[in-house]
């Protein structure tokens, strides 16, 4: 146990822990995929994340020995698609069962929809965002392999832009994973570049933020 003055000059102990995968709050996704004359497959996926802007691409961490990894090798394509709060039920049960023991869309109430530019993977429709990837590279790392995609289409559900057609993604209600409990995103903040804003700039956009 370690000990260490924190913002407000209190100490504040820490514990040493073994390495181990502690980034938190993250993404909780459902990865979509299909082969050729297959049905479509739904996984959750914790480990994905943003890699680069351009081109756009994200990465995926699948274990081998899980259908969607061999589905998206074989394919060279998956969809990302963010999960809301209302959707989190779905999701947890699509990383807990298997897509061989099953149909696990059916079972979820979830809908298989055309991807556009993508050949076989599915979109999950009614989830808030869909973002279309195209395998680029596999990396084996250890327990898993990471996929490096492109991200080729995106698709956001209409009613998160308003009518001048900005997007307010804050209002899609998305979860994320902490350590093996799944969370609601909380309300705003700040934005990017809060800290430097104007006061006339700070004041209006927080205000777009709070009313969402």
């Amino acid at each position: 146990m370690i000990s260490e003055r924190n913002e407000t000059g209190e100490m504040a102990e820490y514990r040493d822990l073994a390495p181990t995968t502690m980034l938190a709050p993250i993404p909780a996704v459902l990865v979509s995929c299909r082969a050729e004359g297959g049905r479509p497959n739904a996984l959750a996926v914790a480990w994905a994340g943003t890699v680069c802007s351009h081109p756009p691409m994200l990465s995926v961490s699948l274990k081998p020995e899980r259908l969607s990894h061999g589905l998206i090798r074989e394919s060279g394509e998956f969809v990302v698609n963010l999960v809301d709060a209302a959707h989190a039920r779905a999701l947890d049960y699509c990383g807990v069962r298997s897509g061989r023991d099953g149909d696990k869309l059916a079972a979820c109430g979830l809908r298989a929809e055309p991807m556009p530019g993508l050949r076989l993977a599915p979109a999950l429709a009614d989830l808030p965002v869909q973002l279309g990837c195209t395998v680029r590279q596999v990396i084996p790392l250890g327990s898993h392999d990471l996929f490096l995609a492109e991200i080729t289409g995106v698709r956001v559900r209409e009613d998160l832009f308003d009518e001048d057609g900005s997007l307010h993604l804050e209002r899609a209600g998305l979860i994320g994973y902490s350590h093996g409990v799944y969370q609601r995103a909380g309300g705003p903040i700040g934005f990017f570049g809060w800290s430097v804003a104007r006061p006339d700039v700070l004041e209006k956009r927080m205000s777009r933020l709070r009313q969402g």
